[in-house]
């Protein structure tokens, strides 16, 4: 898009304020209308002296007083209302920014990079501001200035404000030309905030990493390389902007020096009012034009953020085309021909997959990582769109689904677990199940196994466990993450490792608990750790997204093949590290 078509998109933010900004502008024009009525008072002093006529020259003091006044209520009228419009804006810009990213799909978060997803809401959104506030304050407010100095001007002698009329396309060509580098420079320094916001929110995610393995200095230098180059960039645009105001007063000056050297031979029959305050016009046009420029400066700033702001509103969302909404499903998983891969890659994640699971059957996928296990397990909750194939849940193609229908139909628990920086309650009863009762909130805590260590801490329940759960261990995260997904109470259960962060009785006790919420649910269990899913109906071995084996624990020993080797090779690790124990 042009300047002018990202500009114009942005206005469309204003309009639902076009009130407010009525008023700003009629508050302006009375701040502006005020600098031409100055010299005209000043002209009328000045005359009152050379002439017999000094009628009501004593009430011009009090002029003076009242229109002060008016330029104060003006430019009351004109900031405030102008400032509660932009605040309107950037509230709905920063709201629909931060609502469209709910609604992209997986692989966006994927391919993007969340210090520039962050840094769009807050940096890029303070560039917007000044471009709908400051610029757009000084671009009405010194623009009625500069109309009625010129207005004054040319009704006291046009043929000297012709004068003007020379410089403005010198003008014109030098403000194009800070605009475009500036509007480049501000880009640059968009992309090194994001990467400054990046490293910053690693660094703070990461530093029990970044300590354990003495990446301090590195971190560090990271950062610091960063913030240089946004120095630089800081630099060139602060060298821009500085330059253009001395090199813009140098253009007016010629144009002011022109101007008085043709008054001396034109202005011979004028008062000595009129010469004073024409030239007093005069001197006061510089600043607005000045202003004028910078504004623009601010306006294409405020457009390369916004352009950037606007690449996310035009990123597609996830597609939703269902029609087909079920209360609730009976759990039967059916894939046909399936096949998928990652967008940039050459190798399929899964090749021809044919399986069905019937209502209540517990499935576990096993094998070596990069087999296809995860692929499966996210392709069922449409994180990932997939063409060729079908997936189906109880005879209708995934989707057919509303994605709010088929998601209701799934509880997710993964190796990695998430959790908010608000309280134990407020994390298992997240998102749609926060109207669950305290009642069945305790009891999926309990079936979780999560209240002996919930019931240890001071506020029970409503304790705040700090950001992602940084107050608890491994086990406790994975504990509450279990919770919120027995509370969903979903037909169809995933565990996607999710017991890996257990201790051993922990484990024992969550297992149990497992094995009664799995009754009369489809469960698909990803395990490394074969002891998990002995219990199993169905024992899916992957190894290059293809199913290799298939069949109970006993059925698949028996068969001595990758799954009895798999069961060898742990049983055996097993084995090691328990002597190792009784040596130690």
């Amino acid at each position: 898009m042009t300047d002018g078509q990202v500009y114009k998109r942005l206005m469309r933010f204003v309009l639902p304020y076009w009130r407010m900004f009525i008023i700003s502008a009629i508050g302006f024009a009375i701040y502006a209308a005020t600098e031409p009525a100055v010299v005209m008072i000043i002209q009328r002093i000045i005359d009152s002296f050379g002439s017999a006529d000094r009628s009501n020259i004593e009430y011009l003091p009090l002029l003076f007083v009242v229109l002060f006044f008016a330029r104060g209520v003006g430019a009351f009228l004109g900031n405030y209302y102008l400032a509660r419009m932009s605040g309107n804006v950037i509230h709905k810009l920063r709201c629909d920014i931060f609502n469209h990213y709910t609604r992209l799909s997986v692989q966006y978060f994927d391919s993007n990079n969340s210090g520039y997803m962050i840094s769009r809401i807050t940096n890029n959104i303070g560039e917007v501001t000044r471009a709908t506030t400051d610029s757009v304050r000084a671009l009405v407010r010194e623009g009625f200035t500069a109309v009625g100095l010129l207005a004054y001007l040319i009704h006291t002698n046009w043929q000297l404000s012709l004068v003007f009329l020379v410089i403005m396309p010198v003008v014109a060509v030098m403000v194009k030309y800070v605009g475009g580098r500036l509007k480049r420079l501000s880009r640059n320094m968009q992309d090194t905030v994001g990467d400054l916001t990046h490293i910053t929110s690693e660094m703070v995610a990461s530093n029990r990493i970044v300590k354990s393995f003495g990446g301090e200095n590195y971190e560090r230098q990271r950062f610091k390389d960063c913030s240089l180059e946004n120095r630089k960039q800081y630099r060139k645009l602060i060298m821009t902007v500085s330059l253009n105001n001395p090199l813009m007063q140098l253009l007016i000056s010629f144009a002011l020096a022109g101007m008085m050297y043709l008054a001396l031979m034109i202005m011979k029959t004028s008062s000595a009012g009129e010469f004073v305050g024409f030239f007093t016009a005069a001197f006061l046009l510089p600043k607005p034009i000045r202003q004028l420029s910078d504004a623009n400066a601010e306006i294409l700033r405020g457009i390369a953020a916004a352009e950037s702001l606007f690449e996310v509103l035009d990123e597609p969302v996830e597609v939703d085309s269902g029609d087909y909404q079920a209360s609730r499903s009976k759990g039967r998983i059916e894939f046909k021909n399936l096949s998928f891969s990652y967008p940039g890659s050459e190798t399929p994640a899964l090749n021809n997959i044919n399986l069905t699971i019937e209502p209540g059957q517990t499935v576990a996928l096993v094998g070596a990582s990069g087999g296809g296990k995860s692929t499966m397990i996210n392709l069922l909750p449409r994180f990932y769109d997939y063409a060729q194939g079908q997936i189906l849940i109880d005879g209708v193609e995934l989707k057919r689904y509303t994605l709010e229908s088929l998601r209701r139909q799934i509880a997710l628990v993964t190796q990695n677990v998430t959790l908010f920086n608000t309280t134990v309650a407020n994390n298992i009863a997240y998102g749609t199940l926060q109207g669950a009762s305290r009642e069945h909130i305790e009891q999926a805590a309990t079936d979780a196994y999560a209240m002996d260590f919930i019931g240890n801490m001071a506020h029970g329940l409503d304790t705040e466990i700090g950001e992602n759960g940084v107050k608890l261990s491994g086990g406790q995260r994975q504990r509450l993450a279990l919770a919120r997904a027995l509370l969903k109470d979903a037909p169809i259960l995933i565990l996607d490792e999710a017991t890996s962060a257990l201790d051993t009785e922990s484990e024992r006790y969550i297992q149990a608990a497992l094995n009664r919420v799995m009754q009369g649910r489809t469960t698909l269990v990803v395990a490394h750790r074969l002891s998990t899913i002995e219990g199993a109906d169905v024992i899916l071995v992957m190894d290059k997204g293809q199913i290799i084996e298939k069949g109970s624990h006993q059925q698949l020993l028996a068969q001595d093949g990758a799954y009895a080797k798999l069961h060898k090779m742990q049983f055996q690790d097993v084995g090691q590290a328990e002597a190792v124990e009784i040596v130690a």
